[in-house]
């Protein structure tokens, strides 16, 4: 794939997609390898037709530092999506969000019993940092992204740590403050994180990666934005999932705090402002730009 310089941002997803559906299905041992209920569980989650958002996230900013998609980062791009996937699956448990309806099919632990989901997210967990160690890179990019992905989904301003705020923060009135923190953490996180290695991956300089990091924040928090949106104005079927759940749960969120106009203008805001970030790139910077207008412009 090229970078062009007026990017079609559907064609870019959708390349983005196959380059990683191409290493996922590599990757992930077939239904047949046995045990066969984990390895169909985990194979149930991961190909139920996810967009594969982050790792075209990740795939587009290393085309913004080297200006074209380098060799090898599809494994990088199955890497973050084994994390969110296993996030996923571990989300919809009844103990946490209690949801039957993911990507439009039935969640996993709905699909193999619960005890067999928890063990599918713990594998693809695991099986994310193995693909990790191997990247195609210096070692020392290797070191760092293992270091920044683990940061990311972890307990301190990463996702784990943002479930846990989440969870904690049902039925409570929602702050601002309260809000913000479970977005940055809970997901855009992991959003964030997805676009730096992306760019270390390619070799990117520290100023470089610290203008990725800006704009991964600001772009993760306006998605999350128009997540909380999406659950209140679309339904099940354009979703594919529940609509509705946060406010069934009483789940602090954007909408909550600021209402349905104000949130749309945010996520605007947030997106202006991460394009900012990019000037120095050029061009070069066109299809993360587009792939970032998409994040607040979609529909489910």
């Amino acid at each position: 794939m090229s970078l062009g310089t007026k990017p079609d941002v559907k064609s870019l997803i959708k390349e983005g997609a196959e380059l990683t559906d191409q290493a996922l299905e590599a990757l992930i041992p077939s239904a047949a390898t046995i045990p066969v209920s984990i390895h169909g569980a985990m194979r149930h989650s991961v190909f139920a037709g996810g967009k594969r958002l982050r790792p075209v996230l990740a795939i587009q900013a290393a085309a913004t530092v080297s200006g074209r998609v380098p060799e090898g980062i599809s494994h990088l791009g199955a890497a973050l999506e084994m994390l969110h996937t296993y996030s996923l699956i571990h989300d919809d448990l009844p103990a946490l969000d209690n949801d039957d309806l993911r990507r439009g099919k039935p969640t996993c632990h709905v699909a193999f019993g619960e005890a067999t989901a928890i063990l599918a997210g713990d594998a693809l967990q695991t099986q994310a940092y193995e693909v990790l160690s191997g990247l195609a890179c210096p070692p020392a990019a290797t070191v760092q992204i293992i270091r920044l992905i683990a940061q990311a989904t972890g307990t301190v301003d990463g996702m784990i740590g943002g479930q846990v705020l989440d969870l904690e923060g049902e039925h409570q009135k929602p702050t601002a403050t309260l809000v913000e923190a479970i977005h940055r953490a809970k997901t855009g996180a992991l959003i964030r994180v997805s676009v730096v290695t992306g760019g270390i991956f390619a070799g990117a300089t520290p100023a470089q990666v610290a203008r990725l990091e800006t704009f991964g924040r600001k772009a993760g928090l306006a998605f999350q934005i128009i997540d909380d949106v999406l659950d209140v104005t679309q339904d099940s079927e354009q979703l594919g999932k529940t609509a509705g759940k946060d406010l069934v749960s009483d789940k602090a969120t954007w909408p909550a705090v600021y209402g349905l106009d104000q949130s749309r203008k945010d996520a605007a805001r947030l997106i202006s402002e991460a394009f900012s970030e990019l000037d120095s790139f050029g061009q070069q910077a066109d299809g993360l730009k587009a792939v970032a207008q998409y994040l607040v412009d979609r529909k489910n």
